[in-house]
């Protein structure tokens, strides 16, 4: 036998620890690395969760907007999560961009594989700066189809808007007309210009819960997928939903008041390393 000299290392006990909760993450590709999968990735490190990322859409966009976008064939998304589903035992899946009404009845198929794994809706349907990441049809398509087999969505005052209808409508009066459709809706306020952010969880039971927070300085590129992968990892994990949601608007809160400007446009939320002061 060849001695090379190497040392005499403790054989790894990482095959022994049990595994992260894995997070099925369909959503859409931000090559600013701001959004989308990377922003998922990021936040389901931070919450000691493993994230299986499956590409529902290329964008082209930076931290100023989005300019285009391509969805990928539904085929392509299919075979993807289906990889994922008959390796892993996936505990929660995350949805981001999913840009059209076929990628809607693409995500039902993939949840009929499924069956009672919580589900989060981010309804991406503009940037932060503006630009659409989708047609009209596909909000609808999202609240008609997509919310019934939802555990939670969480859509800003404006996604809430469009999901709703209600071009001028409140929080409140989004919600009214939304939860026919899903069982809980966490809509956030980050979009206002009030001192304090109020984030509004309601629930079709009638109950409500209020989170409030400083508003920070500055606009914010990814904070909506770090919201939503952080709330789906800690579903995974196995927290009640109304934990689950204070602990990721706290988590995404730091991640704005630490946050970067790389680029020309909004800040980017520092997600890790992770800061708990």
């Amino acid at each position: 036998m060849i001695d090379f000299g190497l040392p005499d290392y403790p054989r790894s006990t990482a095959r022994l620890a049990p595994s992260r909760p894995v997070v099925l993450c369909l959503s859409g590709h931000d090559p600013s690395g701001g959004a989308g999968l990377q922003a998922d990735i990021e936040a389901l490190l931070a919450q000691s969760c493993h994230a299986a990322p499956a590409v529902t859409a290329l964008t082209v966009q930076d931290t100023v907007d989005v300019s285009d976008f391509r969805v990928l064939d539904r085929d392509w998304v299919l075979a993807q999560a289906h990889a994922v589903i008959a390796d892993m035992p996936v505990a929660a899946v995350k949805l981001g961009m999913l840009g059209s009404v076929e990628m809607v009845d693409t995500v039902l198929m993939i949840m009929d594989k499924l069956p009672g794994i919580p589900l989060v809706c981010d309804p991406v349907l503009r940037a932060g700066g503006g630009g659409a990441l989708g047609k009209e049809d596909v909000g609808f398509a999202m609240r008609e189809r997509l919310f019934a087999v939802s555990t939670i969505a969480t859509p800003n005052l404006p996604e809430a808007r469009i999901l709703a209808e209600l071009p001028d409508g409140t929080a409140d009066q989004c919600a009214e007309k939304l939860l026919p459709y899903i069982e809980h809706l966490l809509i956030t306020g980050g979009h206002g210009d009030e001192s304090e952010v109020h984030n509004r969880l309601y629930l079709r039971d009638g109950s409500r819960h209020d989170f409030t927070c400083a508003r920070l300085p500055g606009s914010y590129h990814g904070s909506g997928c770090t919201l939503a992968s952080t709330l789906a990892g800690r579903l995974a994990l196995g927290q009640d939903l109304i934990g689950a949601v204070k602990t990721a608007l706290d988590y995404t809160w730091r991640t704005l008041r630490d946050a970067e400007q790389p680029g020309r446009g909004q800040f980017v939320p520092r997600r890790l390393p992770l800061d708990l002061s």
